[in-house]
């Protein structure tokens, strides 16, 4: 887990947020081509139009940089980095605010815990509770018949699979981030993240917090996302490449 950016490859073909390249300019019929600016080998100065000598560094787009010309917004990931630039972000929707990112976190448990606290009754996972003292520790453990378990196992299911199929194919959105304006994308090219990147994503976020970290493992990837340049990655984007950023 790193910030540095996947290998490039092409987005999905159908996916309405990828970046596509742009076509070169074409001389006049019957004039003379621009002519190159200063530098630079490529036909028209490297790259094709302008850059390194030879058309850039190896590896790059078609015009220079990474795979859509310089990273998928111009430069490394997002523009800039390590294959040119100097802003990292450069070119790129702007990163999700974190109290937007929580919001929308927020939401999407309470969309899936709401049934399934309905859910959680015929399991018998509240018989513990103590009434005459209201301690909700034992919340969790259920009367017997290994109700705890099926019931443990519904739960991540049902948070996997939601996540999962929403930022798949919702265009990276669940309903939380829907709501505040934000989506899932990958770091490399912008797109919306296949299902073994989403799928990836949901089990680092949710499997921790559902078995035994219910309290910490969120407030790590909040502290992470808090400190990581320049992305502002929890565990769950390093585990899946991705990046969450304004859908607007």
């Amino acid at each position: 887990m790193s910030n540095e950016p996947p290998t490039p490859g092409p987005p999905p073909e159908d996916d309405p947020f990828r970046k596509r390249p742009q076509e070169p300019p074409q001389p006049p019929e019957g004039g003379a081509p621009p002519p190159p600016p200063p530098g630079g080998e490529g036909p028209y100065g490297g790259g094709p139009y302008g850059g390194p000598p030879g058309g850039g560094p190896p590896g790059g787009g078609p015009y220079g940089g990474g795979p859509y010309g310089g990273g998928p917004y111009g430069g490394g990931p997002y523009g800039g980095g390590p294959y040119g630039g100097t802003d990292p972000l450069g070119g790129m929707p702007p990163l999700a605010d974190t109290g937007k990112r929580v919001l929308a976190r927020v939401v999407d448990w309470l969309v899936i815990a709401v049934p399934l606290g309905l859910l959680g009754i015929p399991f018998g996972v509240y018989s513990r509770v103590n009434d005459e003292t209201g301690d909700l520790g034992d919340v969790w453990t259920s009367g017997g018949g290994g109700g705890q378990w099926v019931f443990q196992l519904v739960s991540i299911a049902a948070y996997v699979v939601y996540d999962t199929l929403m930022t798949t194919k919702r265009n990276g959105q669940t309903l939380g981030k829907r709501m505040t304006g934000l989506r899932v994308a990958m770091l490399n090219d912008g797109s919306t993240p296949p299902t073994s990147a989403a799928l990836t994503r949901a089990l680092v976020l949710w499997v921790p917090t559902l078995i035994c970290c219910a309290c910490l493992w969120p407030l790590l990837l909040l502290v992470l996302i808090l400190v990581d340049k320049p992305y502002r990655q929890g565990l769950h984007d390093k585990a899946a490449r991705t990046v969450v950023v304004s859908a607007a």
